[in-house]
């Protein structure tokens, strides 16, 4: 049987700042790096407090986390991996958060079953698979974040962004070696602070 590595994520700011968390090492998870956090949580640092967010693709939590450290109202998380999941469960109550939910399952799926609409959307989806349009697709479809909310994307470095509706544009976006990362509202919205 496969035995589960377990690796870790550091809460880089908020209330949590400093707590390392334990991660389960599944396939294809890529927590994003402490720069990429600290870099759009100083984007959102004044848009983040009160809000309600979704980590579509909650892996280890790390922005999810994040968000709920500096002050999100309520976060909801989408997890395919049972075990991950569980892990991420066992953090909350770690930290002795309960203004979230698991949903354990596939994201396309899972996206049809939330039914409220959220000030902001974290997208970090497995590379290689070719999500992130369907993903982004389904997010509009559904009316999932609101007209004055915003979207984070996380996605290979040299691939294009995926096409968004019509008003919405990139307003911040920066690279790593490996990643290209952005967030985007839509026009007219760009409540953020240089």
């Amino acid at each position: 049987m496969n035995s589960q590595r377990l690796g870790q994520v550091r809460i880089i700011g908020g209330d949590f700042r400093g707590r390392k968390l334990p991660v389960l090492m599944a396939d294809g998870l890529r927590p994003t790096a402490d720069r990429v956090r600290e870099t759009l949580f100083n984007w959102l640092q004044w848009e983040i407090v009160g809000a309600r967010c979704l980590d579509a693709f909650a892996g280890s939590g790390a922005l999810g986390l994040e968000a709920l450290s500096r002050g999100a109202a309520w976060v909801d998380f989408i997890e395919l991996s049972p075990a991950v999941a569980k892990q991420l469960v066992q953090n909350f109550q770690t930290l002795k958060v309960t203004q979230t939910k698991v949903w354990q399952g596939d994201t396309l799926q899972m996206l049809t079953q939330l039914g409220l609409a959220y000030d902001g959307i974290f997208l970090d989806p497995p590379f290689g698979k070719g999500l992130m349009q369907p993903v982004v697709e389904q997010i509009f479809q559904q009316n999932l974040v609101r007209p004055d909310g915003w979207l984070y994307l996380e996605q290979e470095k040299g691939l294009d962004w995926p096409r968004l509706p019509e008003g919405w544009q990139c307003v911040r976006e920066k690279q790593t070696k490996e990643v290209k990362y952005g967030l985007f509202k839509k026009e007219g919205n760009d409540s953020a602070h240089p």
